[in-house]
């Protein structure tokens, strides 16, 4: 690399251009990695740039093109106020959404929300913090979120999607997943399934729907629903009294998310119980863990690592105006061992 020229002070955009021999707007593209700068001049820039320890000052440069380079990454958790971000699923997710936007040159702001008011969300896409806003979830806000997205564009969420919904949302058929589920245990043999979950979110009742659907469609008892939060510091407890409440009376159990079925496999293995043998067990997510436990967990697969890639997809052409349509995944349902 050629050594800077003795006695040449870079502080400005100006004074850049001016050893480069461009204009001042262009000095600040290339070093913006815009495409409008060819390829060589870009290269050429930034050169010069390294040479010079030149770092370019980036809250002109966000007062100038009112843009922050942030965005804004929240998990509301109106359904569950002890869960946390360190949640299996919150964490994969994340990191895949983490991975693509700081590729993409972009900061991140994330934030675990307890809706304290209906205006949470609002003053998160106006605090002037972030170009755009990505949800973790739709929790219990389902009605917070359609008002904000009647005015914010650059708004996506993970979450289902039903009819008229005005938000984007990004995500797998929870209901074909629920259904895909029971459709499984009951040619397994099952005809006394529960559900281990709560029912107080759009995902987890969609997925409740489907399990339901299909003992119906089998001519079974409908699944008994057995509360079961997501936090960890109670959900070992729950998933012991629900299994006292329905000792002898089930030969399968679906759960809500991969987490639950974690639990729920280790809880009735301390009870001298087998899985499958004399409980079959399903989680929902198919997380990382799921196929090194012993036994292994059969769920149902909604691919994070696409649907994270639609979800940025879909923000930055909100950013740029578009409006983009909610994505919803089809489920794949993973055979495994604890059922």
């Amino acid at each position: 690399m050629t050594k800077a020229k003795p006695g040449v002070t870079i502080r400005t955009l100006a004074d850049l251009a001016r050893l480069a021999g461009v204009h001042a707007g262009t000095v600040s593209r290339a070093l913006a990695g815009s495409t409008v700068v060819n390829d060589e001049t870009r290269l050429r820039i930034e050169a010069l740039a390294a040479q010079h320890n030149f770092q370019p000052n980036q809250m002109a440069r966000r007062l100038r093109t009112q843009r922050t380079g942030v965005i804004g990454i929240a998990v509301p958790l109106g359904h569950e106020r002890r869960q946390h971000v360190s949640d299996p699923f919150f964490l994969t997710l994340f990191g895949h959404l983490a991975d693509a936007l700081t590729e993409r040159g972009y900061d991140i702001m994330l934030s675990r929300i307890i809706p304290d008011a209906e205006d949470w969300l609002s003053r998160v896409v106006r605090s002037g913090m972030v170009d755009g806003v990505l949800l973790i979830g739709q929790s219990d806000q389902f009605d917070v979120i359609e008002a904000v997205a009647q005015d914010y564009q650059p708004l996506v969420v993970w979450g289902s999607h039903v009819p008229g919904q005005r938000h984007c949302a990004i995500g797998v058929d929870n209901f074909g997943g629920g259904r895909l589920v029971g459709e499984h245990l009951v040619a397994r043999g099952s005809t006394r399934i529960a559900f281990m979950g709560e029912i107080r979110t759009l995902e987890i009742t969609e997925r409740h729907r489907g399990l339901c659907a299909a003992a119906q469609a089998a001519g079974i008892a409908l699944p008994i629903q057995l509360d079961t939060h997501m936090a960890s510091d109670v959900m070992g407890e729950e998933i012991a009294a629900n299994l006292d409440r329905v000792s002898g009376k089930i030969d399968a159990i679906a759960c809500a998310s991969d987490v639950i079925a974690r639990q729920t496999i280790r809880t009735l293995t301390e009870r001298g119980l087998s899985v499958p043998g004399d409980i079959r067990v399903t989680g929902f997510d198919d997380l990382p863990f799921t196929e090194q436990m012993i036994p292994s967990i059969t769920t149902v697969r909604q691919d994070l690592a696409i649907g994270s890639t639609a979800m940025i997809d879909a923000l930055f052409a909100r950013m740029k105006g578009e409006d983009t349509p909610s994505l919803e995944m089809t489920p794949r349902l993973i055979v495994r061992d604890s059922a």
